[in-house]
């Protein structure tokens, strides 16, 4: 069994033993199960509604807050007023500046690092404590403020979490362990979804009020992201690389030194920018409609909970599946075809969505089905697409800029909704605003040359590109 680096030794390559390259693999996997939680039980279905239902009860319009003309004061000062509807995409937009600015600072300095596995702990433990402590409060003021907190440290971690794949599996293995990571990552969030889904449909048989029940799972998400974290961290193994050998604690200076040195240096690799542009326009989109699908089924459509929870649970098992047909269908008519094709598809899901009729369950389920059959496949292939993009011997240092771009990505689309929000009074219009993210996108997507931009790396275009 290899030894780790000592100190001295700038050595951050996968275990020349295969048992401990699985050993550590398993835990990558345990850590993605134990994250996606976030995402799937909080951001994407329960804090949307929730957050949303508080400041409209602080307005004084629980039965009907889509009319124009409400104001919040989330600030507690008179000059500062925003319609409630729009306090969600606001705090979302927060969070997305936050990670706009810590993502580089955190990327960078775990390059510099010898101990990535505490950063990891670290950030998903504060993550999740800020997490199950949304229990504690019905205040809207600081239920945002714990969320956009859970919201940053989970990106942080996200970042730090990512930064192990070059180091536990090797150049072969790679794409295997993304997408086993990746699809363990939907089957955790899905599991403690259905949870949830039983724990709000028994909550009256159980004596329980619904925002308590909502309460409760948002504990629980703390608390499983936390434990699991836990087993999984403990199967890594710090490793580091040239630049964490060097003496002393990390350096911030250096540590932005470097990543402004790699934004200089895309200017050479022209169609790799291009990609990585196009990537944040219509990721902008994709990050929008999940962050935004909660608020927009309970307060335009009315539909409760339960049917929202159970769209959603739908749309993590039809996205395993959709990715790997989209897979298929890349390898026969170009991966680049096949995601300007899902953008296509993304477009109408939105334009749909804006026509969606109120209290329809059915429909609302036929369109989280669409979803998932574009959602994790979109995604997929554009990080596939941008793999062959990047120099060689570089892949680490691209891809932190690459995982800056998807999750910061939310910003834009978060801004847009915040705005159409505040003038409108409701999410319909909103939602079908993102058609310019993924038309935008799309148009940049299709004009790199991505063939040239392969090459200029210095990689082998595939046949079938």
């Amino acid at each position: 069994m290899s030894t780790p680096p000592s100190p001295t030794t700038a050595d951050n390559s996968p275990s020349c033993d295969p048992k401990q390259r699985r050993r550590e693999q398993r835990g990558w996997y345990i850590y993605d199960w134990a994250n996606q939680v976030f995402i799937t039980s909080v951001v994407t279905v329960l804090i949307g509604p929730y957050i949303s239902g508080l400041a409209c009860a602080e307005a004084g319009a629980e039965a009907d807050c889509s009319q124009p003309g409400l104001v919040i004061y989330p600030l507690g000062v008179e000059w500062i007023s925003v319609h409630p509807n729009s306090l969600h995409p606001m705090m979302t937009t927060v969070a997305g500046l936050l990670l706009l600015v810590m993502l580089p600072i955190v990327g960078a300095l775990a390059d510099h690092t010898r101990h990535k596995k505490r950063w990891l702990f670290w950030s998903a433990a504060i993550g999740s404590v800020c997490v199950s402590a949304l229990y504690f409060t019905s205040d809207y003021q600081v239920a945002a403020l714990l969320f956009i907190l859970g919201n940053t440290f989970y990106g942080m971690s996200i970042v730090v979490f990512n930064a192990f794949l070059p180091e536990i599996a090797t150049s072969e293995e790679r794409n295997r362990v993304s997408v086993t990571g990746w699809a363990m990552a939907y089957l955790g969030g899905g599991l403690l979804l259905g949870a949830h889904m039983a724990l709000l449909a028994f909550a009256e048989d159980l004596g329980v009020a619904e925002g308590h029940a909502v309460r409760i799972a948002f504990a629980s998400v703390g608390v499983w992201w936390l434990l699991f974290s836990i087993i999984g961290i403990r199967l890594l193994r710090n490793r580091y690389g040239e630049l964490a050998a060097q003496p002393g604690p990390p350096r911030l200076g250096a540590s932005l030194k470097q990543y402004w040195r790699t934004l200089r240096e895309m200017r050479h690799f022209p169609d790799t920018l291009k990609f990585l542009i196009a990537f944040v326009l219509f990721n902008n989109g994709i990050q929008a409609v999940i962050y935004f699908a909660g608020s927009f089924a309970s307060q335009d459509l009315g539909l409760s909970l339960a049917v929202l929870s159970a769209t959603i649970l739908l749309i993590q098992f039809v996205a395993f599946a959709g990715a790997l047909l989209m897979g298929w269908i890349g390898r026969r008519i170009g991966t680049k075809n096949t995601v300007l094709g899902s953008l296509v598809i993304w477009c109408g899901l939105v334009t749909c969505g804006y026509y969606l009729p109120s209290e329809d369950p059915m429909l609302f389920l036929l369109l989280g089905a669409g979803i998932g059959m574009v959602l994790g496949g979109t995604q997929s292939l554009a990080r596939a697409l941008y793999s062959l993009l990047i120099p060689r011997g570089r892949e680490a240092e691209y891809f932190s800029l690459f995982q800056l771009a998807d999750r910061g990505s939310v910003l834009l689309g978060a801004a847009s909704i915040s705005l159409v929000v505040n003038l409108t009074g409701g999410f319909r219009t909103a939602i079908f605003s993102l058609v310019v993210f993924f038309v935008i996108g799309g148009l940049l997507l299709w004009w790199a040359d991505l063939k040239k931009g392969i090459e200029a790396a210095g990689n082998q275009a595939p046949a079938n590109l």
